[in-house]
């Protein structure tokens, strides 16, 4: 048992109960008792710390015992000793954020660097839902393996896809915690073992057979819906383009003369410029919508002035239009046709649907945009979607 300096009168528990007179009852290590005026208790200790004296709160009497204030007093004097500021330990120590602090504070952080502003969003809504409710009070320096999987455990296999996204979110806001110097070690890695296996099962988005796509424009021309987002839809469809790369797109990435559209690479997936060879239907398209709305700012305005429609308003307005198929789902429905119905280069049609080459080696030489092939491509998809039947190569 560690001994401990007794000065000649050392205060009992007895005796820090029954002080009541305002004033000063001191024990050993230079810690003592201030009794207010109000009848508040306080345990302070005065310390020489690196040659300065200064004096530290060790609690509230009696939420702090007696034992509680002389173990922290004996503790501080030996770090002072050793030379260390347990003052500036405890402010840092203070400092530290919760979990659910620092996950904002990662949120607004990287902003800037979310691919759109859904993506955004989901960061946030996910930890909100799921990680703040049980752990978002813990300081992020205490956060443990054993937190992590209570957050986990309940929805790892019931919904694996979002229970890895918040895995791997928790991750971000430990990494940036060990930076801060807040902690020396992320739990998320220990966890790997205690987790069941997930099945490798990935959801595909559903897509309409290409033999259907020209009865659902024809639906989607004589729908009652807002004419910029007809006409958005109808682009996306024949560019094959992701749904957000057309609904933000703007006036000053379209060259109607040289008849390309230029996708900086901060609005694509893979951070890639990407040329579009644009057809005649698309070059109408966009002639409409530069009469109805303007030649500057977003091509396809939403309701409220500078500013797009929601990702969810094509979505929505195909359900309503009663087919049960995704957005996305259109890239599949023109590379499946591109496959069955055309002898084009795989590597074209790849190209076409902005796919980076997972191969390092191989990408390495493929440098080439394939531009021309890529516009011999879509005048295809466009002439078959336009029943122009000359064009279409059918391989069956």
């Amino acid at each position: 048992m560690r001994s401990i300096r007794k000065p000649h009168k050392q205060l009992t528990a007895l005796a820090a109960k029954n002080a009541i007179v305002p004033g000063k009852y001191f024990d050993g290590n230079g810690l003592y008792l201030l009794v207010k005026a109000s009848g508040a208790k306080q345990w302070i200790q005065r310390i020489t710390i690196r040659s300065k004296r200064c004096e530290i709160g060790l609690g509230s009497y009696p939420l702090t015992t007696l034992a509680e204030a002389r173990d922290r007093a004996y503790e501080n004097k030996r770090k002072a000793l050793r030379g260390d500021d347990p003052l500036t330990a405890r402010r840092r120590q203070k400092a530290i954020l919760t979990f659910e602090a620092a996950a904002r504070e990662v949120h607004k952080v990287n902003l800037p660097t979310w691919r759109n502003e859904k993506h955004g969003k989901q960061f946030i809504s996910t930890l909100e839902t799921y990680v703040f409710p049980k752990i978002g009070k813990i300081k992020v320096s205490d956060v443990s393996s054993a937190d992590i999987l209570a957050v986990l455990s309940p929805i790892w296999l019931k919904k694996a896809e979002t229970a890895r996204r918040i895995k791997q979110r928790i991750g971000l806001v430990l990494k940036w915690a060990i930076a801060k110097g807040w902690r020396q070690d992320n739990p998320i890695d220990a966890i790997a073992q205690a987790l069941p296996k997930q099945e490798k099962t990935k959801a595909h988005h559903k897509a309409l057979p290409y033999s259907n796509i020209r009865n659902f424009l024809s639906v989607l021309d004589q729908s009652a819906a807002s004419r910029s987002v007809k006409l958005a839809l109808e682009l996306t469809i024949l560019t094959a383009c992701r749904s957000g790369e057309v609904r933000l797109a703007v006036w000053e990435e379209v060259d109607l003369t040289l008849k390309v559209w230029t996708i900086p690479a901060s609005r694509m997936k893979a951070k890639q410029e990407h040329k579009i060879p644009l057809t005649p239907r698309m070059v109408s398209i966009l002639q409409q919508a530069k009469e109805l709305f303007g030649d500057t700012g977003l091509i396809f305005p939403g309701a409220k002035e500078g500013k797009p429609f929601s990702d969810m308003t094509m979505s929505k307005l195909v359900k309503e239009l009663g087919f049960d198929v995704h957005v996305h789902g259109f890239r599949t429905t023109f590379r499946t046709w591109a496959q069955e119905r055309t002898n084009i280069a795989r590597e074209v049609v790849e190209k076409a649907l902005a796919h980076t080459i997972k191969d390092k080696a191989e990408a390495a030489y493929a440098r080439s945009d394939l531009l021309e092939k890529r516009r011999d491509l879509m005048e295809r998809w466009e002439a078959y979607i336009c029943q122009r039947g000359a064009k279409i190569i059918a391989l069956s």
